[in-house]
């Protein structure tokens, strides 16, 4: 009989559990903590981190034990489900977030045991919060925009600038392509890249925030006109992609423009530090996906990008605690944003990236990332309706208003305001 990859992954992380000592397990006197994470690329930067941590907290050790990212929630959920598990734990946000507190896997936080999530954000903080209880389940260890990338050296070479209009948008991929020049790298392989794509484009024409506010409240859904209608000028786009640009996926869109090949890459901002890493000749900056008229803020999509939170079952709560606040305050986060060009969550801190120090700026008028904040709580989850719907529609199979009604008729099973819509 065949094994599932998901049946054999959790049961290797149970073996991994077992085999390893106690979570808080101490020896001669020091207690050893175990952070697991996602953050594979991210291990060198971690690493460094705690060491500065250890330095301050002489009887405390850590070690971050980093997983690939797409085996990550299966082995967490296996080992947690089984009383076992690391004692630090790098969470999603929101829905992603709501997987492990629900079952009372993960220990409350709150103002009195980390004093510093006061100074954090409310917006930030929300991506924290079990939605259930409404209690603070994690330290945010990031925010995330959704950009456009362009490669400066190819604008200046055909003497472009930053379109500041839909139209000049339009106008200028259209002279790329003239030129012999690929305007975006993006691609429809993988449907949660388009999911980004729609994240970076369609808020400008949906209206933002007062769109979000009214679709969570209840007030609509997204079979709105408003709605549908901006997930109709990612069609637009189509023209100046690849030309099998449903074949790329996201690694082949990353060196698209790595490589120089393409001009224009949509996505988030995490992208930074990997594609200096890639690239260190690559010159590029980012802009906020233009508005329809001139003179109109662009929006762009923000989020949580996730949390560092304890594990309630772990012996060792009180290293445990002191480890968290570490996370909480404003020296590691200035660490974490110079080390991985990825903006902290922790206020305070100051940007010396220039590419990161423009996101900061176009976070002047930021929309929350529709789906991942607003829908992505139970299944079948907003993103996943919609990545599908999105790759039909880019695919010429689907139009924008059957996109809005399958993702409304799918988000009505949870949903109580989208039944009979």
């Amino acid at each position: 009989m065949a094994v599932s990859r998901r049946w054999l992954v959790g049961l290797i992380a149970l073996l991994l559990v077992l085999s390893l000592y106690p979570a808080g397990a101490s020896g001669q006197g020091a207690v050893k903590l175990t952070f697991w994470s996602w953050r594979v690329e991210d291990k060198w930067a971690y690493d460094r981190m705690i060491r500065v941590f250890q330095q301050r907290n002489p009887g405390i050790a850590v070690e971050f034990v980093p997983f690939r990212a797409t085996e990550y929630n299966t082995i967490l959920s296996s080992a947690l489900t089984a009383g076992k598990g690391p004692d630090i734990i790098h969470l999603r946000a929101y829905g992603g977030l709501e997987t492990f507190t629900a079952p009372g896997f993960i220990a409350p936080l709150d103002f009195e045991t980390v004093p510093e999530l006061k100074t954090f954000s409310r917006t930030i903080l929300e991506g924290a919060k079990g939605r259930k209880d409404g209690k603070i389940y994690g330290v945010p260890f990031a925010s995330q925009t959704i950009v456009i990338y362009y490669n400066k050296k190819i604008f200046a070479q055909h003497s472009l600038t930053v379109p500041k209009t839909w139209d000049e948008f339009l106008a200028l991929m259209k002279t790329l392509k003239d030129k012999g020049v690929l305007p975006l790298a993006n691609g429809g392989k993988d449907g949660w890249t388009l999911e980004v794509l729609s994240g970076a484009i369609a808020p400008n024409f949906y209206g933002g925030t007062a769109f979000f506010d009214a679709v969570t409240r209840g007030q609509t859904s997204f079979k709105d006109p408003t709605y549908t209608s901006a997930l109709a000028r990612l069609l637009e786009l189509r023209p100046y992609m690849h030309a099998n640009f449903m074949g790329v996926d996201y690694a082949t869109m990353q060196q698209l423009f790595i490589s120089e090949q393409a001009a224009m890459f949509i996505g988030g901002s995490w992208e930074i530090g990997f594609f200096r890493a890639q690239n260190r000749n690559l010159d590029f900056d980012v802009f906020a996906a233009p508005p329809l008229k001139a003179g109109q803020t662009p929006w762009v999509s923000s989020f949580n990008d996730g949390n560092y939170g304890i594990n309630a079952k772990t012996p060792s709560m009180e290293a445990a605690l002191k480890f968290i606040r570490f996370t909480a305050t404003r020296e590691f986060g200035q660490m974490f944003t110079d080390m991985l060009a990825q903006n902290s969550a922790v206020p305070g801190v100051v940007i010396k990236d220039p590419v990161l120090k423009r996101v900061q700026e176009l976070n002047r008028k930021a929309t929350p990332y529709i789906m991942l904040v607003g829908f992505r709580w139970q299944a079948p989850t907003g993103s996943t309706l919609l990545q599908s719907a999105l790759q039909a529609m880019m695919a010429g199979t689907k139009t924008p208003e059957q996109v809005g009604d399958e993702v409304t008729r799918g988000l009505s099973v949870w949903v109580d305001s989208f039944r009979g819509r």
